[in-house]
């Protein structure tokens, strides 16, 4: 079984930062894609960046330029650092993981969530 843990949401101004981070516990993969994903009221949820077990990365076009995904490797920790904020970043932020590399940015292809941490832009 694996577990995710998110934390580091938080409220901040347009064009402010916040780091993200996701730490895993339990069963670990060898190979891996992991992501971060964002749902706001009333709309499906959508993939923002994701990274796999070789380090190769991919982005939402909405926040290419804006955000970076990360790991730390020894701690089983992935980071979503998001700069210049927009009210429209506001959502629920998950991170997921599969056992599957090859995966991109679509949600139902992921296996194990997190519960979510809240991130809230105001113009």
């Amino acid at each position: 079984q694996v577990q995710l843990v998110e934390s580091g949401g938080g409220s901040v101004q347009a064009g402010g930062s916040l780091r993200l981070s996701c730490t895993v516990f339990g069963d670990t993969y060898s190979s891996y894609s992991m992501g971060w994903f964002r749902q706001a009221p009333g709309k499906e949820r959508e993939g923002v960046a994701r990274i796999d077990s070789d380090g190769a990365t991919s982005y939402a076009d909405s926040v290419k330029g804006r955000f970076t995904i990360s790991q730390d490797n020894v701690k089983n920790i992935l980071y979503l650092q998001m700069n210049s904020l927009k009210p429209e970043d506001t959502a629920m932020y998950y991170c997921a993981i599969d056992g599957r590399w090859w995966l991109l940015l679509t949600a139902s292809e992921y296996k194990y969530w997190g519960q979510g941490t809240q991130v809230t832009v105001s113009s």
